[in-house]
């Protein structure tokens, strides 16, 4: 029986930031880090619209994804001369109708204190800035001028997957099947191969499987898969100076080199889980939902052709549709980092940083998670993200 000081369950890119965090910390222990799709055919991480923002409601979200921001403009001097993952600092514009608009210059309030450049104006302002775009029942926008955008998700994986083969941690292709516990303790971690790992912590990087991971434990994790469809396609014209772009419906487009990607439509209230084995594209959505947003708000849109599309699945945290990350108030050596609810691609570096801190440190150090921890799950306490996209 192998025996490791920590274990991580899953090794997209939450679990590889933590992995890599925790060598730049300085710990010298043991590590494994397991993953059952080393190719990332299905995972949350590579079939995401790999974007990252600052318009969040809450400060924390905003501190957490400014880390990566940051880490992004310092990737060479992380990774080598070579590191690119196309980072298209591009922003983002979120709409609001004439009844979303008190909730968007709240949230604008919040971004502004923690020192986002997000441009907040109405209706008129933003017709002159974009030609494009039709302000039909909108009565204003919040428009993030620098530090936010899209990028190459397979690349960002990659640095920290390649950086961690010179980090001695074992990466191992594996499912976990269970997990062995004494009264407030985990001791370990059985893989679907039979083999049993010896664990000192164990930490829940589990993505979308999340919530059966902790149920392996005997715990109990508001976290499911929500499936999303991506749609590409092509249109005529190409506007240069478009962000990505967020109705007030929740739908949302971007430019991705000469064609275009859209989606967001489906209800973020339903209470259905996703059948994890389902990866096949709502292609209705497009036709009945989103096309007709699209022409609404960028008339050059009337006449598009969708080419493709593509489905994944996100960690969706029923509770308040935010992260879970920390101990487990009882059993100790259990560290989640789930239920990001679609921001959790542009959010891991922050949070592998975090936690590494926490388990070098015993403390957070760059970033206080606090307010994401296990125990406002326990008591049912929401604290919620408002801008979920």
């Amino acid at each position: 029986m192998a025996g490791y000081d920590i274990v991580i369950i899953g090794g997209a890119i939450v679990g590889a930031s933590l992995a890599w965090q925790l060598r730049e910390e300085g710990f010298s222990g043991s590590i494994a880090l397991i993953e059952r799709d080393p190719r990332f055919e299905h995972a949350a991480t590579t079939l995401s619209c790999a974007s990252i923002r600052q318009q969040f409601s809450i400060p924390e979200n905003i501190r957490l994804s400014r880390y990566t921001l940051d880490l992004f403009r310092r990737l060479k001097a992380e990774f080598g001369a070579d590191a690119d993952i196309g980072f298209r600092e591009k922003g983002y514009l979120i709409l609001a109708s004439e009844d979303g608009r008190p909730v968007l210059e709240a949230n604008h309030r919040v971004q502004a204190a923690e020192g986002a450049d997000i441009l907040l104006e109405d209706a008129g302002a933003l017709e002159k800035r974009f030609s494009w775009l039709s302000t039909e029942g909108i009565a204003a926008g919040a428009f993030g001028r620098t530090g936010e955008g899209w990028f190459d998700a397979h690349a960002l994986l990659s640095l920290f997957r390649k950086a961690l083969r010179t980090k001695s941690v074992d990466m191992i292709e594996a499912s976990a099947t269970a997990i062995a516990r004494e009264g407030n303790r985990l001791t370990a971690v059985t893989l679907d191969y039979g083999e049993t790992l010896d664990a000192g912590i164990v930490v829940n990087a589990a993505g979308p499987n999340a919530g059966k991971v902790a149920a392996m434990a005997g715990i109990a994790l508001p976290v499911e898969p929500r499936k999303r469809s991506v749609f590409v396609f092509e249109a005529r014209e190409r506007f240069d100076d478009m962000p990505l772009l967020v109705d007030p419906s929740g739908v949302y487009v971007r430019p991705e080199g000469s064609v275009y990607i859209t989606g967001g439509a489906e209800p973020h209230d339903t209470d259905a889980a996703a059948d994890p084995a389902d990866f096949e594209p709502d292609w209705p959505l497009f036709e009945e939902t989103i096309w007709p947003v699209l022409a609404t708000r960028i008339p050059a849109f009337e006449a598009i052709k969708a080419t493709r599309a593509w489905a994944g699945h996100y960690d969706y945290n029923t509770l308040d549709q935010n992260a879970v990350i920390g101990p487990h108030p009882e059993v100790e050596n259990l560290l989640f980092a789930n239920g990001f609810s679609g921001h959790g691609l542009q959010q891991a570096p922050a949070v592998g940083k975090a936690l590494a801190e926490l388990i070098v440190h015993g403390a957070y150090r760059t970033i206080d998670c606090s307010v994401f921890g296990y125990e406002r799950v326990a008591a049912g306490r929401a604290y919620r993200e408002l801008n979920v996209i």
